[in-house]
C-alpha cells in the first residue's frame, strides 16, 4: 500500500510523463486582495487565465498548499467534529494553457485514477454540467461524450455512473467576474456494498466522496452578468490530496470497506497522533461522530486529535510562508486556530508548551518534500512558542469570564427576564422602542428568541454577547463554549452570536478590496506608456507626441507615447517636473501616476489641452528630486539584504515607500529587532555604501528568473521581469529607478524602528542629504543637552540617570503625602454616615489626587462602615467623578450602585452606571454636586 509521500510523487510522475512541467507549491500569502490564503491550486496560475503573462509552458503539475479558514471557503469550526474537514490541505492539480481540453484530461483522469492506483472503476461516479433556470451555458455535451465513452468501455452503464449537476455544484467561478466554466467531478462510493446506483453524490454524505474536480475554463464571466467565450481555454483540475490518501488507508487499498471513511486515517496524519498520544497518555480510536451536539467521550478525544493535526500543519505552514498570528485579516485567522488548538489540548489535561512540541514530528513528516519547513523549523518553533505562552496567561483570564457568566446565568431566569422587558416597558411608555433599548444595555434585541431558551429546560442561558465576547477578546472557538456549557446545561443564544458575528462580518466586508476581474485585451497593453527614464542623462529635453488627455476633478492628466517620468509604482513615489510644448507653453507636472493598462499619468494644472493632442512636447524630469528618490530605493533593496542576512530568510518584504526624503520598509518578522541587531544592520548597509559597489538591472523571462533573486509576495509581475542586481549580493525584481553604485547613497541612518501589527515591523531610513541633515540635526541636539545639563556630552546619560531617580524618590514622597491626606479626609467622612433602612449610608466630597484614589478610599470607607452604602464624589479639573459602593447587605434591600450613580449623574449633566456592588459616572456640571450628595442620603 502506498504512503502519502509515495502517492504525491505518483501523482507528479504520472502528469510529467504527460508531458507536463512539474512546478513548486506557491507560497500560502495569495498574491489576490480578495483572498486570505492561497486556496486552490490554481491562484498562481490566474495571470496566465487573465492574460496578463504568457504561460511558460503549455502544461504544469504540482501539488499546492492551501488553507480554508477564513471568508468564502471557511472550513475552521468543522474541522475535527467530521473526518474530512481541514483548514491545511494539499491540492492536487493539472493544468492545460491553451493547449489540451476535455478529452485529455477526461482520459488522463480514468487512466490514473484506475490504472495506476487501482480504484475499482464501479464504485466511481462522474458529474457533468446540465444548467439550471437562470444558469449559464449549455448542458456540456462534450464531457458527457467522453465520460460515456469511457464508462460503456468499461462494461459500466454511463445512465448510472454519469450524474448532472447545476451552476452550484458543476459550474467553477473564480469569483463574481472573471474566467470561469463548466466543470466534471469525480466522485467515489465508499459504502460496505459499493451498491448505491450515484444516489449518495452530492447528498452530503461521507460516503461518497468528491475526490477530483476537472474544470473546463471557457468564459469570461463579465461586470454586467453576461458570459463571454475566452479566445484561450484552459483546463485547471484539483484533487484532496488528504482524501485520496485518507481513502486508500481506510480501504487498505480497497480491500475493505468496513471502516467509515476518514482523511485522518493516513500516516500524514497518524504519525502525529502518536506524538499526542505519548504526551497524553490517550489514544487515538478512529470513531466517526454521529452528533457533534452529544459526543461519547472517546468520540470527544477524537475530535481533540484531529483538531491538533490539522491546526499545527496550518501554523507550521503559514509560518515557514511568513504569515504569522496577529490581530488583524488573516493573522488574526491564524491566532484563532492556534487558540481552538491549545483550548481543545487543554481537554486532554496536555501541558502548557504541547502545541510547540508538534512542530518537530510535523516537519520531519512534511520537510522532506516542503524544505521551506525544515529551513524555518526554529522560526516555526520559536512563534508558536510564544503565542502559546501569550495565549496561557488568557485563557486563566477567559475561563474566569466564563465562570462569571455562568454565574450570571444561573440567577437569570424567565422571571428575572420578563421583569426586565417589564421595567423598560415601563420606562419607554407606550410608543417607546423596548427592543432597542434592551439591546443598547444587553447586547441583543431578539426577545422572541431569548424567551424561548429561557422556557427551555436548562439551568440558564448565556447571552450572545457573552459568548462573542469569549471568542473575540479570549480566543474561545464557539464549539468549545458549547461544549462547556452543555456540561453545565446552560443554552447559547447563538441567534444573539451570529448576531454579533454578522456585526464583524460586516466590518470586514467594509475594509475587504473590491476588484473587478477581466481578461486583459493584448491590443490595450500595445499602446501604453513607453517608459524611457532609466536613464539618468534621458531625464531632461525628452521628446516624444502627446497622444491623450484626462480630466480629473481638481488636476488634468496628460499622456504621452513614451516618458522619462516614473509614475508611482512599487511604492516608489511618482516623477514631477515640467512639460513644454511646442508654441513654448510650459505646465509643471506635480505627480505621475499609472492606470491599469500602463499608461502614465502625468498630472497638470486645469487647462485646455485637448487641442495639443498629436503634437510634440519636451519633458524634463526633477532630476534633484529623481536622485533622491533613486538612493533611497537602492537603499531599501540594501536593507532587505541586511535584515535577511540578520534575521533570517523568512523575512519577507510587507510594503514600502521610496520618497525623496526618507524611505519606509515593511516586513514580517515575529520579533521585535534588538538595538544590537539595527545596528548590525546600519552598520552592514554602510559597508557596502563605502564599498561602492555597482548597481545593475537586466531583464529576463519570469520562469527564467535566478533562484537567488527576492521577489515580494502579492505583487503582480509581467511575463518578463526587472532583475535589478547591487553588488552581486542583493537581487530583487524590481520596475523601479535605482543609483548606479552604491557609493551614491552616501550615508545611511535607520530612524525609527516599530511593530505595525502583529508579526510586521516597520523600518524608517534616510540616506544621502537626509542621512547628513540627521546626523548633524542629531549632533547639534545633543551638544544642546549637554549644555543645559552642565556636562560633555558623553556625561549625558550619567546625568539623566541621576535626575530620574531623584524624580522618583520626590514623586514616592508626593504620593505618600497624598494617601496620608486621603486616610485624613477618610475619618472625618465616617463620622458624616446616618443610619437608614439598617445601612450606614455615606455620601461626601473629597479632595484627592486623582479618581483611582478616591476609589481606592471609597472601600477603604466601606471595610470600615460593614454594612452600607457609600457615595463619593470629586472635582478633577473641569469635571466631576462620582463612585458609589453597595454592600451584599445593601443590594438585598434592593439598593444598586449602578442605580444610584445613573441618578446621580443625570443631576451633573453626565451619565454612568455599573455592576450593583460598583458603579462610576461623571458629569460636567461640578457646580451641583454638593446638593446632589446630599438629596441621596435626604
Amino acid at each position: 500500500m502506498m504512503d502519502s509521500a509515495a502517492l504525491r510523487q505518483s501523482f507528479l510522475d504520472f502528469f510529467k510523463s504527460k508531458e507536463h512541467q512539474i512546478v513548486p507549491s506557491a507560497s500560502l500569502m495569495p498574491s489576490s486582495p480578495n483572498l486570505q490564503f492561497t486556496n486552490a491550486g490554481m491562484n498562481q496560475f490566474v495571470p496566465y487565465f487573465l492574460g496578463e503573462q504568457a504561460a511558460p509552458w503549455p502544461r504544469a503539475a504540482d501539488t499546492q498548499k492551501c488553507i480554508r479558514a477564513g471568508g468564502k471557503h471557511n472550513d475552521l469550526e468543522d474541522v475535527g467534529f467530521d473526518t474530512y474537514h481541514h483548514t491545511f490541505f494539499e491540492m492536487l492539480g493539472n493544468w492545460s494553457f491553451n493547449d489540451y481540453f476535455k478529452a485529455e484530461a477526461i482520459a488522463w483522469a480514468w487512466e490514473l485514477l484506475t490504472d495506476v492506483w487501482g480504484l475499482p472503476k464501479e464504485r466511481l461516479y462522474a458529474t457533468v454540467y446540465q444548467p439550471g433556470e437562470g444558469d449559464p451555458a449549455e448542458f456540456d455535451q462534450e464531457a458527457y461524450d467522453h465520460w460515456a465513452a469511457i464508462f460503456e468501455k468499461e462494461g459500466l452503464d454511463p445512465k448510472v455512473h454519469i450524474l448532472n449537476g447545476n451552476k452550484k455544484d458543476n459550474f467553477w467561478m473564480m469569483g463574481d467576474t472573471g474566467p470561469c466554466g463548466p466543470c466534471s467531478e469525480l466522485h467515489i462510493d465508499l459504502t460496505p456494498a459499493g451498491d448505491t446506483q450515484g444516489k449518495l453524490v452530492n447528498a452530503d454524505s461521507p460516503y461518497c466522496i468528491e475526490i477530483w474536480n476537472l474544470v473546463f475554463i471557457q468564459f469570461n464571466a463579465e461586470a454586467d452578468g453576461s458570459f463571454k467565450t475566452l479566445k484561450q481555454r484552459h483546463v485547471d483540475t484539483g484533487m484532496g490530496f488528504e482524501r485520496v490518501a485518507g481513502i486508500i488507508a481506510t480501504t487498505k487499498n480497497f480491500t475493505d470497506y468496513s471502516q467509515p471513511p476518514s482523511n485522518y486515517n493516513s500516516d500524514l496524519f497518524l504519525d502525529i497522533f502518536k506524538h499526542i498520544s505519548n504526551m497524553s497518555g490517550r489514544s487515538y480510536g478512529y470513531t466517526m461522530p454521529e452528533n457533534r451536539d452529544d459526543l461519547s467521550g472517546e468520540e470527544m478525544n477524537d475530535v481533540i486529535f484531529r483538531v491538533l493535526a490539522d491546526h499545527i500543519r496550518t501554523l507550521s505552514f503559514s509560518i515557514a510562508d511568513g504569515i504569522l498570528p496577529g490581530n488583524a485579516d488573516r493573522n488574526y485567522t491564524l491566532r484563532r486556530i492556534l487558540r481552538r488548538a491549545v483550548m481543545f489540548g487543554r481537554r486532554l489535561d496536555l501541558k502548557p508548551g504541547f502545541f510547540t512540541k508538534l512542530v518537530d514530528p510535523l516537519v520531519d513528516k512534511m520537510g522532506p518534500f516542503f524544505p521551506e519547513l525544515e529551513k524555518r523549523r526554529d522560526v516555526i518553533r520559536e512563534v508558536i512558542a510564544g503565542e502559546e505562552k501569550s495565549f496561557d496567561r488568557t485563557i486563566d483570564r477567559g475561563l474566569q469570564l466564563f465562570d462569571r457568566i455562568n454565574d450570571r446565568a444561573l440567577v437569570r431566569d424567565l422571571e428575572h427576564f420578563e421583569g426586565i422587558i417589564a421595567d423598560i416597558q415601563k420606562e419607554a411608555g407606550e410608543d417607546g422602542d423596548v427592543d432597542a433599548i434592551y439591546a443598547e444595555r444587553y447586547g441583543h434585541s431578539d426577545l422572541a428568541e431569548i424567551k424561548r431558551l429561557y422556557e427551555g429546560p436548562s439551568n440558564g442561558v448565556i447571552y450572545g454577547t457573552e459568548a462573542f465576547e469569549l471568542y473575540d477578546t479570549y480566543g474561545f472557538p464557539l464549539d468549545l463554549t458549547e461544549l462547556l456549557a452543555r456540561e453545565r446545561n446552560l443554552v447559547i443564544d447563538l441567534v444573539g452570536f451570529e448576531a454579533e458575528m454578522e456585526k464583524q462580518r460586516d466590518r470586514a466586508r467594509k475594509a475587504q478590496v473590491k476588484t473587478i476581474v477581466s481578461v486583459v485585451d493584448q491590443d490595450e497593453k500595445l499602446h501604453s506608456t513607453q517608459f524611457a527614464g532609466f536613464d539618468l542623462n534621458d531625464l531632461t529635453g525628452f521628446t516624444t507626441e502627446l497622444v491623450g488627455t484626462f480630466s480629473g476633478d481638481d488636476s488634468d492628466f496628460l499622456v504621452t507615447a513614451q516618458s522619462p517620468f516614473y509614475a508611482e509604482m512599487g511604492g516608489q513615489k511618482g516623477d514631477t517636473g515640467t512639460i513644454t510644448f511646442a508654441d513654448g507653453t510650459k505646465v509643471a507636472v506635480t505627480d505621475t501616476i499609472t492606470d491599469g493598462v500602463g499608461h502614465h499619468l502625468h498630472q497638470v494644472a486645469k487647462g485646455n489641452y485637448e487641442e495639443k493632442v498629436g503634437s510634440h512636447v519636451t519633458m524634463d524630469v526633477d532630476v534633484a528630486r529623481r536622485r533622491k528618490i533613486q538612493r533611497h530605493h537602492s537603499a531599501t533593496h540594501m536593507l532587505n539584504w541586511a535584515l535577511r542576512e540578520t534575521l533570517g530568510d523568512h523575512v519577507q518584504q510587507a510594503g514600502s515607500l521610496v520618497a525623496p526624503d526618507h524611505l519606509r520598509f515593511d516586513f514580517r518578522h515575529h520579533a521585535a529587532i534588538t538595538p544590537d541587531e539595527l545596528a548590525q544592520i546600519e552598520r552592514m548597509v554602510n559597508e557596502q555604501i563605502i564599498a561602492n559597489a555597482g548597481v545593475n538591472w537586466f531583464e529576463v523571462p519570469f520562469s527564467d528568473k535566478p533562484d537567488d533573486v527576492v521577489a515580494v509576495f502579492g505583487e503582480k509581475y509581467g511575463s518578463v521581469v526587472r532583475v535589478v542586481d547591487i553588488g552581486g549580493y542583493s537581487k530583487e525584481l524590481c520596475g523601479g529607478a535605482h543609483v548606479r553604485a552604491t557609493g551614491e547613497l552616501g550615508l545611511f541612518k535607520i530612524k525609527h524602528e516599530s511593530a505595525i501589527a502583529a508579526g510586521t515591523r516597520r523600518i524608517e531610513a534616510v540616506c544621502g542629504e537626509s542621512a547628513f541633515e540627521l546626523a548633524t540635526q542629531n549632533f547639534a541636539e545633543l551638544h544642546h543637552m549637554a549644555n543645559k545639563l552642565s556636562c560633555k556630552p558623553a556625561e549625558i546619560e550619567e546625568r539623566l540617570e541621576k535626575l530620574l531617580n531623584q524624580n522618583k524618590d520626590l514623586e514616592k514622597q508626593l504620593r505618600a503625602m497624598e494617601q496620608k491626606q486621603a486616610a485624613a479626609q477618610g475619618g472625618n467622612l465616617i463620622d458624616t454616615a446616618v443610619e437608614k433602612d439598617g445601612l450606614k449610608w455615606l455620601a461626601g466630597k473629597v479632595s484627592v489626587a486623582n479618581p483611582n484614589d478616591m476609589r481606592g478610599l471609597g472601600v477603604d470607607l466601606q471595610k470600615k462602615l460593614g454594612p452600607s452604602v457609600v457615595i463619593l464624589g470629586g472635582v478633577f479639573g473641569p469635571k466631576v467623578t462620582v463612585l458609589a459602593l453597595c454592600s451584599p447587605e445593601a443590594i438585598a434591600a434592593g439598593h444598586k450602585a449602578g442605580d444610584i450613580i445613573r441618578d446621580l449623574t443625570a443631576k451633573l449633566g453626565g451619565k454612568g452606571g455599573g455592576k450593583p456592588d460598583f458603579a462610576m459616572g461623571g458629569g460636567s456640571d461640578a457646580s451641583a454636586l454638593d446638593g446632589a450628595l446630599k438629596e441621596v442620603v435626604a
